[in-house]
């Protein structure tokens, strides 16, 4: 729909008639009579002047009703458009959750490295009770109460990183989840290992449907084949029905103004580009089906994506199992040592040896829990469960 209205000022009017005046024939009925006519009228001439100074108004109205398909394609490309935003959005937010699952996770196994921590502690103050008593019954040298304090010192120096690591931690998950800094945020879970692999386990093939990535590479297709449609309709008829009116006011006082209307149905066929149109569209074509090869490679990638992540679950949980069987391990070492060192047989330096390594497999251990929770959490963000 437009309107116009355009008014102008002429050197000249724009239709002049002069018609000059004599003796007409006066006409009797019978047209054989004019050429030998005895009687006659006088006309005195005539002068017109018209359009030297006019206002013109023209409202036009078109609907186009068919446009070799464009309109329908163009309505499916927005609406195209639309949910792809969405996908986008959904992905963005599942990258966030995922993210911030894994540092949950993290803060987790800080905290659980902490206990374990403390109750090396305890181990060692133990100990030190136990080597300052000999030392003062003189069994035992200075040497071996140095040894009891130097691994002291390390159990400070590691704990004052272990809680600078927990408060970073802790500041970056606050940050995540948009909450103030609490120095005092302590989460009150622990790692709950209780659910095999086989509990999560999905067909990749079947799981394909709900990743986002999927969906927009199928957009992508979609979007592409739509294109395609685009430029065909450049180069096909347009119908379009409308109306049309306009007004003539001649800005002469006792000048007569014209008001009038008309509807009208209009074709339109491109002639002239239809060549260039038609490479245009072998162009899109082309586009087309490189779109349509990324969306099957995407589609491998991503069963490959899955299936990496289903390994790395499995190995996860392998990895706990062995390091639960080294923890067991490195307890029973610990007590035989114990025993042995109060025996006499055993010397400080392998309990304290002894000590250390239960130490460094319950981390090992709580690293392997955590990675295995991380591995889930992963498999079930790229299986489009979470």
């Amino acid at each position: 729909m437009n309107a116009n209205i355009i008014g102008f000022q002429a050197i000249d009017p724009l239709i002049e008639f002069n018609v000059p005046g004599g003796n007409l024939p006066v006409y009797d009925g019978n047209p054989a009579n004019l050429p030998t006519a005895t009687e006659f009228a006088y006309f005195p001439g005539l002068e017109l002047s018209m359009f030297q100074r006019s206002a013109i108004g023209v409202l036009n109205i078109a609907q186009p009703i068919y446009a070799g398909g464009k309109i329908s394609t163009g309505n499916k490309l927005a609406a195209l458009n639309v949910d792809v935003k969405e996908h986008q959005q959904q992905l963005t937010e599942k990258e966030i959750l995922l993210k911030t699952e894994q540092q949950y996770w993290q803060l987790i196994s800080l905290q659980e490295k902490q206990k374990t921590l403390e109750k090396y502690e305890l181990l060692l103050k133990d100990i030190r009770k136990q080597v300052d008593d000999a030392f003062k019954s003189g069994l035992i040298i200075k040497n071996d109460v140095l040894k009891v304090q130097i691994k002291q010192s390390e159990l400070e120096a590691n704990k004052n990183k272990l809680q600078n690591g927990n408060k970073l931690a802790t500041m970056q998950f606050c940050h995540t989840i948009g909450i103030p800094f609490d120095s005092t945020l302590v989460l009150q879970e622990t790692i709950d290992i209780s659910q095999s692999p086989a509990s999560f386990y999905t067909n990749s093939e079947a799981a394909l449907g709900n990743r986002t990535e999927y969906k927009l590479t199928g957009k992508s297709v979609e979007a592409a084949q739509l294109q395609t449609k685009m430029k065909t309709g450049d180069n096909m008829p347009t119908v379009a029905v409308g109306l049309a009116g306009y007004h003539i006011n001649m800005l002469e006082e006792g000048a007569k103004n014209y008001t009038n209307g008309l509807g009208y149905v209009s074709v339109s066929i491109p002639i002239s580009d239809w060549w260039g149109g038609s490479y245009a569209i072998k162009e899109h074509k082309i586009k087309q089906q490189v779109a349509e090869n990324t969306f099957e490679d995407t589609k491998g990638l991503l069963i490959l994506q899955m299936e990496k992540a289903w390994t790395d679950v499995n190995e996860a949980w392998k990895q706990i199992a062995i390091m639960k069987e080294t923890t067991i391990q490195a307890e029973e070492n610990l007590k035989v040592s114990q025993t042995g060192y109060e025996s006499g047989v055993v010397t400080l330096s392998d309990l304290l040896e002894a000590q250390a390594l239960v130490t460094e497999t319950a981390d090992k251990l709580i690293e392997a829990q955590t990675q295995y929770k991380l591995a889930v959490s992963k498999y079930l963000q790229l299986t489009g469960r979470i």
